[in-house]
Parts: C-alpha cells; sequence; structure tokens
C-alpha cells in the first residue's frame, strides 16, 4: 500500500491531543510525544501541522514520508520509519483477528477494537508504535530527534489514522486488501478442515520416559542399524496446494530417524531442547541457503546472530548456545584459578605481563582479540572477535583454559 493522502483533515486550532480524536490515534501521538523531552521542537511540529505545511503523505511498508515546508523556501523530505511485521508475527495477528468475530467487524466499520490490541500484545505482536520504534528522517540540518519537520508529519498523519486504522497495518507491512484477502483464506480453510482432528499426541520426553520406566520389564532391542545418510523417498508426494516440498521433508523424515536412533542408545539431549535451540541445531547441520532462509523468515532472527548461534552449536551443542547467548556468574574461585593459570601461559608465551580482563564468565585479552568464556558445564569456549567487534565461537570448547587459549592463539595469529 503506497497511496497518497493529498488533503490532512484540518485539525482544531489548540490542544496537544487535537490532531486525533480516536484511541488509536492519540496513542499514535503519545508514541511520537513519548519519544523525545524535546517539548520545543514538538511544540512547532504541532504548529507547522496546524499551519498546512505538511504536503501530500505517502504511506508505505514501514515508513510514511512527505515534504515539509519550513523557512527554506524548498521544502524538506521528512520521513518516519517503524518496523514492519515479521511474517510469524503477521501469522500471529492474522489469528488473532480471525479468532474472534468481533475483531473483523469493528475493522470493517473503521473501528480498531483495543481488546484486538490487547490479544495481539500478549502474543507478543506489536501493532500500535511504541516510542522506541518511531525513527524519524529529515533532510534539514536540525539535529532534533525528532526535528520539527518530522514531528510536523507525525502529527499530521494522526488524522487519518483516525479515519482509518488500517494505516496502522499499512505500515506494519500488510495493506487492507492483503489483510482482508488472508483472513478470508482463513475462514475458507476453517470451513473445509471437516476431518477429524489429527492425535494430539504427546512430548517426546514424556513419552521417552514412560518408555524408560518400563523398559526394565520389556526385552531388550536388538541392535540397531546406522541410520542412512540418505533420506528415504516418500510414498507418495505432497499435495500440491500444501506448501510443503518432497525434499524437506525426506530431509525432516532422516532428521527424526538420527535422533530416535541416538535417544534409543541413551543420548537423550535433543529431547529437552527449547524451540529456538532446535531451530540452531537445525541451522548448524542442515546444509543449504534455501533452509536457512526459511528458518529466517519463520522465527524473526537477524542472519548474523542464527549463523553464530549455528557455529556455536557446532563448537559445543546446547551448552555452546547458553554460553553465546547467556553470561552468568560462575564460582569465583574456579575463575580465580583459571585467571592465574592463563597469566603464567601468557607470560612464557609473549615474555611479558598479561592483561586479562574479567567479566562474569568472561576472560578477555582485549589487545589480541580473544576471549575464553566458561560454560555451564565447567568448559572454556574461545572465541575470537572480528573486524565489526563481534565475538564469535572460535573453537570447540575444552576443560583446561590453556588449551582453550593454546588452540584459538594459533587461529589469531597472536
Amino acid at each position: 500500500m503506497s497511496p497518497s493522502v493529498p488533503g490532512q483533515r484540518p485539525s482544531p486550532a489548540r490542544g496537544k491531543r487535537a490532531f486525533a480524536t480516536t484511541w488509536w490515534g492519540q496513542a499514535w501521538v503519545t508514541a511520537l510525544e513519548d519519544s523525545t523531552l524535546d517539548a520545543g521542537r514538538l511544540s512547532r511540529g504541532r504548529t507547522y501541522a496546524r499551519k498546512g505545511m505538511v504536503g501530500p503523505v505517502t504511506i508505505a511498508p514501514g515508513q510514511i514520508k512527505a515534504a515539509v515546508q519550513g523557512s527554506s523556501p524548498r521544502p524538506y523530505r521528512s520521513a518516519i520509519h517503524l518496523p514492519v511485521l515479521t511474517d510469524a508475527q503477521w501469522d500471529t495477528l492474522l489469528d488473532t483477528i480471525a479468532a474472534r468475530a468481533g475483531h473483523l467487524a469493528a475493522l470493517l466499520d473503521g473501528e480498531m477494537p483495543a481488546d484486538l490490541i490487547d490479544d495481539a500484545h500478549q502474543a507478543g505482536v506489536p501493532l500500535l508504535p511504541q516510542p522506541t520504534e518511531l525513527d524519524p528522517e529529515c533532510s534539514c540540518p536540525d539535529w532534533g530527534y525528532p526535528c520539527k519537520h518530522a514531528a510536523a508529519l507525525c502529527y499530521a498523519i494522526a488524522s487519518t489514522i483516525d479515519d482509518d486504522p488500517f494505516v496502522l497495518f499499512a505500515l506494519r507491512g500488510q495493506g487492507r486488501e492483503h489483510v482482508f484477502a488472508q483472513l478470508r483464506a482463513r475462514r475458507r480453510a476453517g470451513r473445509a478442515a471437516n476431518t477429524p482432528p489429527a492425535p494430539a499426541g504427546i512430548p517426546a520426553a514424556s513419552a521417552y520416559t514412560a518408555w524408560a520406566a518400563l523398559a526394565e520389564h520389556i526385552p531388550a532391542l536388538p541392535d540397531l542399524p546406522e541410520p542412512s545418510p540418505h533420506p528415504a523417498a516418500l510414498p507418495v508426494a505432497p499435495p500440491p496446494d500444501s506448501g510443503l516440498a518432497a525434499p524437506d521433508l525426506e530431509r525432516l523424515m532422516a532428521d527424526a530417524a538420527t535422533r530416535a536412533a541416538r535417544i534409543l542408545g541413551g543420548d537423550t539431549a535433543s529431547l529437552y531442547l527449547t524451540q529456538q535451540q532446535d531451530v540452531v541445531r537445525i541451522a548448524a547441520t542442515t546444509p543449504g541457503p534455501e533452509w536457512i532462509h526459511h528458518l529466517i523468515r519463520s522465527t524473526g532472527t537477524k542472519p548474523t546472530a542464527l549463523a553464530r548461534l549455528a557455529r556455536a552449536w557446532r563448537h559445543g551443542g546446547p551448552d555452546g548456545v547458553t554460553v553465546a547467548e547467556q553470561p552468568h556468574t560462575p564460582d569465583p574461585a574456579m575463575m580465580k584459578t583459571a585467571r592465574a593459570a592463563l597469566n603464567t601461559a601468557l607470560t612464557e608465551m609473549t615474555n611479558a605481563p598479561a592483561s586479562l580482563r574479567v567479566w562474569r564468565n568472561r576472560l578477555t585479552l582485549d589487545d589480541q582479540g580473544i576471549q575464553l568464556r566458561l560454560g555451564p558445564d565447567t568448559r572454556w569456549y574461545p572465541y575470537l572477535r572480528d573486524d565489526q567487534g563481534e565475538w564469535w565461537p572460535a573453537a570447540p570448547a575444552a576443560t583446561d583454559p590453556v588449551a582453550a587459549l593454546t588452540t584459538v592463539w594459533r587461529q589469531a595469529g597472536a
């Protein structure tokens, strides 16, 4: 959706809230005013908006743009940016709307139901902007954040949001027609679902616990064959309109068979992975950029973050991911012992006193761009700093901090 809005509805001459009369329009104004402490620029922005100095407004996913007349003869190019929702967030929002007939009826009447916003917020989907999400931009030399021109644009669009709450949907990434098309598709799918529901099943960990409790009363399992590295072919192709591809399903089947064999062999670590850890496991063990792209789109994870966590998995499995994401405060005695050993080793390696910086479970050599992190498994995980100052897992963990340092020291060429 990228319409132009040539004529903003004239606003009353007075009052901070005069630009919006509905609660959702006022929420937009509140987000602007809560994003800054610069009351002077907001006041000038309101004056510019009342005087009609904001030109036609263009609305597009993630931004609104307009020319705003200032003190110079030529107007300035102003914009307000807002993050669009991920595909997963849109699915959640549309499911929330479809779940209650009143939500859709209110939207058709040009109303934004407050309970829809509450339901979406509880599901982790921000439809209304938060103060920290509004990102102003302007070609003027004013350093204000926002400047008076961007503030004027924000105030001017409030009455349009009053009249059409779907402007908020468009800013988050999908316009009115696309939203309604998705809702119609959900309604058709609901009517078509006349087959009995599939059994709900039970979590894998619960199934394994129940089996383990009975294991002593049943015959021992025969030796299991090694899982084939080549996925078995599906007996039939998936339905053409299912969105599923046979190669992807075959790869998932092979992955499930491999994990099942490991579990029956006593390796139960994969039973207790979180959804995030399992996403990282798949990214780390499944080749192919298409799968990585699907994982990024489905989870909303940033590509760099997923790549870092996938590398952490390759070097340390679930513990490696925990070390990459969550600093913790370990036993001070263990950190003191490790620091003393590293200082001795570094003095021998460099013929100079070492300069180790300690923070929680991390020991850092800033000059060499090397860091060792103590994991919850009491192993030391080596990290290297890249050219952007980001820390990346560099090698498998070691129980001895000096061994971990030696491994990563060679990589760093220190």
